[in-house]
């Protein structure tokens, strides 16, 4: 398991990371959102050993992490840190010789990840030549090549076209099934929702909530969607609140009443089309969580 325990860090008078605490179990996907500038980056960065925390600790399997346990971890910073001028198949093959990989065991790698990945027919280009999309995808082909026991990619989907996240996402859910802890940062929602066993949402350095996807969604307040009756027709109807009306639609939030109370003044009031508990999209939850609308 990677523990990332109670981290601080501030650059200057700036707290850039506070308490910053969770795990990524072997075999998960992790799913690590956040506005820029929340701290997600410098969390990754304190994991690689490219920035030192002020306080807290990385462990992996129990123990403090250390240089030799970082060779097993396969980095994909938001950056990038590809040689562009250098062609693609040296430049894998050089990044897993770098992680102890022999000669031919790099070479059949780089020929696995590259055809993997849809890059097979350019290992001869420079990096340079390659469109935005396929830097990503060596960038992955660099951060897999030598077979890492962790994944922390940081925004890895960035710029990629459907097919490619498809492919991308393909390949994370296999490494997890393998039994690799995988971490990675995404603005794109919809994405984490989708891939990830777990999630953690940070804002101004702090960890604001942590579990799976279904945990966040169903936490806090219960809200029922109800179709049919009229409008106004939970207006005076004790124990909840309305919370959007649109047109035979009326989302309601429970506050003291039951689910069967509000069953059955629906029923009173109008034939019932639908009745059912609400879960807001990762989207939604995340903009109330870090708004402080949920705790």
């Amino acid at each position: 398991m990677l523990d990332i325990g109670g981290l601080h860090k501030r650059f200057g008078s700036r707290t850039a990371l506070e308490d910053v605490t969770f795990a990524v179990r072997p075999g998960e996907v992790f799913g690590f959102v956040g506005s820029n500038g929340a701290g997600k980056t410098t969390t990754m960065r304190i994991v690689l050993g490219v920035l030192s925390a002020d306080g807290g600790e990385v462990r992996w399997q129990g123990t403090a992490i250390d240089a030799e346990a970082r060779r097993r971890i396969g980095y994909m910073p938001e950056e990038r840190g590809l040689y562009p001028k250098m062609k693609v198949g040296e430049q894998l093959a050089y990044l897993a010789r770098l992680h102890g990989m022999p000669a031919a065991d790099a070479t059949a790698a780089v020929r696995r990840w590259t055809e993997r990945l849809g890059v097979a027919e350019r290992v001869n280009d420079e990096v340079q030549k390659l469109s935005l999309g396929n830097q990503q995808r060596v960038q992955l082909c660099a951060a897999l090549v030598h077979d890492p026991e962790i994944l922390v990619l940081d925004e890895p989907f960035s710029g990629l076209d459907p097919t490619a996240v498809e492919v991308m996402s393909a390949v994370l859910r296999d490494k997890a099934d393998e039994g690799v802890p995988v971490v990675f940062s995404s603005h794109q929602l919809d994405l984490v929702e989708r891939l990830c066993d777990r999630v953690g949402i940070i804002a101004a350095g702090r960890m604001v909530a942590v579990g799976t996807v279904s945990e966040l969604r169903s936490g806090g307040v219960e809200r029922i969607d109800v179709v049919g009756p009229p409008p106004d027709w939970a207006r005076d109807l004790a124990g909840v609140r309305i919370v959007a009306q649109e047109g035979a639609r009326t989302r309601l939030e429970l506050d003291g009443a039951t689910d069967q109370d509000v069953l059955k003044a629906a029923l009173a009031a109008g034939p019932v089309h639908e009745f059912a508990p609400y879960r807001p999209p990762l989207t939604e939850l995340y903009r109330d969580v870090v708004s402080g609308g949920v705790p």
